[in-house]
């Protein structure tokens, strides 16, 4: 899952930022409204949390214009703000939520897993491709003969994208800017992590398998 993270406040962010990747997101983060604008309409983010309070455009001018512009990405506003007229103002702007500042870490990572959860209330929290099945909650890959495996931050990232849609072709590109998009690798670590995942997956006995199509990109699909 991807994240866009706006707030003008450096240190929390960071530190947000770092327990959001700890917790498997993949996150962006910016300091002001403008940005965050630009960012939001130019990425494809599964979540958006925003700080009503910031720089060159506040939270809710940014989600405002998302909306008009028929962007329907869930949004979680952080806010010193606590007036109920406020809450009501950004809920009716479709904002998904309000924490207020300060804020318990745990209950933040709550609310943005309710957040997601809304965006994909049918999502099923296991995925499978043929005997392999991918726990979500518990970030395991499994199959009925073998001990679940448990997978890392971007392993299991990299294995939901594959298995949400078996079969369907994922370029380097979008795994490079759905999971690396802070530019800290170059794009040869896609086949460092797809080689580590067919090790699991033959350690796994599964009945499917990762192929490369060349020049398109890596899909998961059942050995029949």
């Amino acid at each position: 899952m991807k994240l866009l993270l706006a707030d003008d406040e450096k240190e929390l962010t960071n530190a947000l930022v770092a327990i959001l990747k700890h917790s498997n997101y993949t996150v962006d983060a910016v300091y002001n409204g403008t940005d965050a604008l630009d960012y939001a309409l130019a990425g494809d983010y599964d979540g958006i949390i925003l700080d009503v309070m910031m720089p060159g455009m506040d939270g809710m001018e940014v989600l405002k214009a998302l909306r008009a512009k028929g962007i329907s990405t869930p949004a979680l506003f952080l806010t010193a703000k606590t007036e109920v007229d406020d809450r009501i103002k950004g809920l009716d702007l479709g904002a998904d939520d309000y924490i207020s500042k300060p804020f318990d870490m745990g209950e933040l990572l709550a609310r943005v897993r309710a957040m997601l959860r809304r965006k994909e209330e049918f999502a099923p929290s296991d995925l499978t491709c043929g005997n392999l099945t991918l726990d979500r909650n518990g970030c395991e890959l499994k199959t009925p003969d073998h001990e679940a495996v448990r997978l890392a931050g971007r392993e299991f990232q990299m294995m939901e994208m594959l298995m949400t849609s078996p079969g369907r072709i994922i370029s380097v590109d979008t795994f490079m800017d759905r999971i690396w998009s802070d530019g800290e690798a170059d794009v040869n670590v896609v086949w460092v992590y797809i080689s580590n995942l067919r090790k699991k997956l033959a350690s796994l006995d599964a009945t499917c398998e990762i192929k490369a199509s060349r020049g398109l990109g890596y899909s998961i699909n059942e050995v029949k």
